[in-house]
């Protein structure tokens, strides 16, 4: 039977020597939602897990005017409950609260959910599209990275030897920006997205967009951003010709599998529509602002 070595540390430089100085493989813990199915697989394999759900900054939620800086082991139960979050992030909001049942989501986390990086995941294309930048932290120093180039394949990121996620830092919208995330799943809860697809975007007081992202998932080996979609959102009402444009974007970055799920046709489809309702329900956001 594998060994196992577990460690709890209070704070960031202890996990990181933890990790870069370990004998064995080893894993850190944000959540453990994902991390303790996957080793049921690794029986045969001694570990390290370093559990950073006990160093504080790493569960921690700072709200002021430079944006939101989010520790990446908050667990997803305390993310949703706050408001003032929720109303300058919602689509990442309710992103977060697609993560499971409500036992998980007292475990499971926004920064968990983006290093376990599945293509499937539904905070990365909600992050994306909100300009997040990853905080990694090493014995090499500090670097930022954003979130579309962190993860680099199923179920791989950019993260080196020494390394880890420390923060993810969101920035302050710009003034009437709002943002949204819609997913086709096909059950009515608790199961992952065939089609993801996040807006964000910004409208003059005219209705005029006048910035916007869009991003895409469970639709290619990693969340896709599709400039073309947002470049046909920006300088429109977001009106019929706006959103087909946006909605056909959309579709033709995916590059799908099929599987019992769905074909690659349906889900490109699927992309295509949700992207057109993602930019329709984050431009009533806008209007609904004072």
């Amino acid at each position: 039977m594998a060994a196992l070595t577990y460690h709890a540390p209070t704070t960031l430089d202890e996990a990181i020597s933890l990790i870069a100085n370990a004998s064995l493989p080893a894993k850190v813990m944000s959540g453990g939602t994902d991390l303790i199915i996957q080793m049921q697989r690794m029986l045969q394999t001694d570990r390290l897990i370093v559990d950073v759900k006990k160093i504080p900054e790493m569960t921690a939620a700072t709200l002021d005017e430079g944006g939101l800086k989010l520790g990446p082991a908050l667990c997803c139960a305390k993310l949703t409950r706050r408001q003032d979050i929720k109303a300058l992030y919602p689509g990442l909001v309710e992103a977060a609260y697609l993560i499971g049942s409500t036992q998980v989501q007292g475990r499971a986390s926004v920064g968990g959910n983006l290093c376990n990086a599945s293509p499937a995941a539904d905070t990365i294309p909600a992050l994306i599209a909100n300009g997040a930048i990853c905080l990694v932290e090493g014995t090499n120093g500090r670097r930022r990275v954003p979130v579309e180039a962190f993860v680099t394949g199923v179920g791989q990121n950019c993260l080196e030897p020494g390394e880890m996620l420390a923060s993810l830092e969101i920035p302050q919208p710009l003034p009437r920006t709002q943002d949204a995330y819609l997913r086709f799943i096909p059950r009515t809860e608790m199961d992952i997205a065939v089609a993801g697809a996040a807006v964000s975007l910004t409208l003059d007081e005219d209705g005029i967009c006048t910035a916007a992202k869009v991003a895409i998932g469970a639709v290619a080996p990693t969340a896709i951003v599709v400039p073309d979609a947002a470049t046909a959102l920006i300088g429109s009402r977001l009106d019929e010709t706006a959103l087909t444009a946006a909605a056909a974007a959309a579709s033709d970055a995916a590059n799908p599998i099929s599987d019992r799920r769905g074909t690659v046709a349906f889900r490109r489809h699927v992309v295509g529509v949700l992207t057109r309702r993602a930019a329709t329900l984050a431009a009533e956001r806008v209007g609904a602002l004072r």
